[in-house]
């Protein structure tokens, strides 16, 4: 306990009128965090001052990040200023290091009135990178709309903050530390946590871990390689996979968190994550995967280099939910995914006779549904994938799963994803095209796309309509659904839907670290003969890409000549 009171002190401030979040939290460049004056500060205190007093006084909050550039100094800053603002508790990890699964994990566990996540996920790091604070609520989940509403209308008329400056804390000191502030009642607790352990735990509840460590260890061992992309998941995959599971030390590659994650873009991709490709093309493992900053994004390649599309892999992952315990022992209760993502999940719902949901794009409404019983398993196109264990998308569990089902079925990776085309169909899928857009461009995009659907509507779109699986935001299945490709926080986007089952989605998303945004086309095209299952992606889905810059002129109307990203 420090002898002397520690100051709190009210500091005069102006608003900034850029800091609402969204779906991600607040992601911007790392100089405007760094180098704008009180820019992180404001945000902060908006954030803390969005809790109603009464709950605010005295609670317990858990504050973890991705161990970027800026997180230590970020991290003292929320230290200081939850002190003076009346938090009487923060649970930190170790080094100021926590995934986002951990994150969810913790506040969970220790019934927190939420979490703050320092956090671009898979945006590069560094001076010149991105910087994020992202706020879960006490479900363990991303903030609701109403909560993030709230935050900005806090920010749009902030004049002060308030902040302990003399407050210093020693992130490596694993333990308790209390201050003594002026004016509170009761010391100001930090508690310094191991990164790993409840986590570790909760996932020792999930899974069959002697199935698993006898799957890496045993006579027929399976020769895997996890990079870890110099991110926060380092320490959690080598106490997890290598410690507890028996995987050999070089199995885990880049696991030391660097703040500029060794100058490639932390994204778990087969661009990003080249070397792990190579490594895998190699044929000397017969599993790899890669995991994003924060931990809630994965790849999963097979041997030789096979990759598993998101998609593909949420869908196997369902119609092999019987090979986890966790599961066996709770059933069942539905599934879900984002409105972008292919829909390979339905049909395993359907064979399962399982509810299937369909949501906007953000994991928040995932947490809806699970809040209320209604899903088991749920993911998205952009490599994230969880269960009701938390309420984030979780990499490493989703890693774990693979391996479990590997375990039980004795086979490998390409083998578990072609008896599952074979039993169900191939969904060919890609999220082919991204193009990075300013305000100005996403007004444009509008009408012309609107036209152009409307023409091929009366002309090539099945005009039947199915109830949908989402009643708040999907009226039309199987008929074109223009809702603009100005997002609205309750909307997600334009589908169109052709009559054999094919589909294209313009979606608009805003999670990057600039102020523009990115239009995301999707391209889907269902195939049932097994002997058409080994087609090149790409081939398959030429002519709908076609269709989609054709209906969105989006190379005259952006000015780019071709995708920002092609994935």
């Amino acid at each position: 306990m420090e002898t002397n009171p520690i100051p709190v002190v009210t500091v005069q401030t102006s608003p900034f009128d850029d800091q609402r979040p969204g779906t991600n939290g607040l992601r911007r460049k790392t100089e405007l965090f760094e180098g704008k004056k009180n820019y992180l500060q404001n945000y902060i205190q908006s954030l803390l001052s969005s809790i109603d007093l009464r709950d605010r006084q005295g609670c317990t909050m858990v504050v973890g990040s991705d161990g970027r550039y800026f997180s230590r100094a970020a991290t003292e800053i929320i230290v200081q200023m939850a002190a003076a603002n009346g938090i009487g508790r923060l649970v930190i990890g170790h080094n100021g290091l926590l995934s986002t699964p951990a994150v969810s994990c913790i506040i969970r566990k220790i019934k927190a009135i939420g979490g703050i996540i320092l956090t671009a996920s898979h945006n590069p790091g560094g001076p010149g990178g991105d910087f994020g604070v992202k706020f879960n609520v006490a479900n363990g989940g991303p903030s609701p709309d109403t909560v993030m509403e709230k935050i900005a209308q806090v920010s749009r008329t902030l004049e002060e903050y308030t902040i302990c400056p003399d407050l210093h804390i020693d992130l490596a000191r694993l333990g308790r530390h209390d201050f003594d502030l002026e004016n509170k009642f009761k010391p100001f607790r930090v508690e310094i946590v191991d990164s790993v352990e409840v986590y570790l735990n909760l996932l020792r509840t999930i899974f069959d871990f002697s199935a698993i460590k006898t799957l890496l260890t045993g006579p027929e061992q399976l020769k895997i390689r996890v990079d870890a992309m110099n991110g926060v998941m380092g320490p959690y995959v080598r106490r997890i996979l290598c410690d507890e599971l028996g995987a050999p030390a070089n199995a885990a590659v880049n696991c030391v968190p660097l703040e500029d994650f060794g100058g490639r873009p932390p994204e778990p991709s087969l661009t990003y994550a080249a070397p792990l490709v190579d490594a895998m093309k190699g044929g000397d493992f017969g599993f790899g995967a890669a995991l994003d900053a924060d931990g809630d994004r994965y790849m999963i390649l097979g041997e030789n280099g096979f990759f598993v599309n998101p998609s593909d892999s949420l869908a196997v992952m369902a119609a092999n939910l019987s090979c986890i315990p966790y599961f066996r022992h709770l059933g069942l209760k539905g599934f879900a995914r984002s409105m972008a993502t292919s829909t390979a999940l339905d049909r395993v719902a359907k064979a399962l006779k399982v509810t299937l949901y369909e949501t906007p794009t953000g994991w928040r409404f995932f947490g809806n549904l699970m809040d209320s019983g209604r899903c088991s398993l749920c993911g998205e196109e952009s490599f994230g994938t969880s269960s009701d264990h938390i309420r984030e998308k979780d990499g490493l569990w989703s890693v774990l799963v693979w391996l479990s089902i590997m375990a039980v079925r004795k086979q490998g990776v390409e083998e578990i994803v072609k008896d599952h085309w074979a039993k169900l169909g191939r969904n060919y899928f890609c999220r082919s095209l991204c193009y990075a857009i300013n305000q100005s461009t996403n007004q444009s995009l509008n009408q012309p796309i609107n036209n152009e659907v409307n023409h091929l509507t009366n002309q090539s779109i099945n005009q039947s309509s199915t109830q949908s699986t989402n009643q708040t935001i999907n009226q039309s299945i199987t008929q074109t659904t223009n809702t603009s490709i100005i997002q609205p926080i309750n909307q997600s986007g334009l589908r169109i839907v052709f009559t054999d089952e094919s589909r294209l989605v313009f979606r608009l998303s805003g999670s990057g670290g600039g102020a523009g945004a990115t239009v995301r086309i999707y391209a889907e095209s269902f195939e049932r003969d097994p002997e058409s299952h080994n087609r090149e992606t790409q081939a398959v889905l030429g002519p709908l890409i076609a269709i989609a810059l054709k209906i969105s002129d989006i190379h005259e109307r952006t000015g780019h000549r071709g995708p920002t990203v092609i994935t």
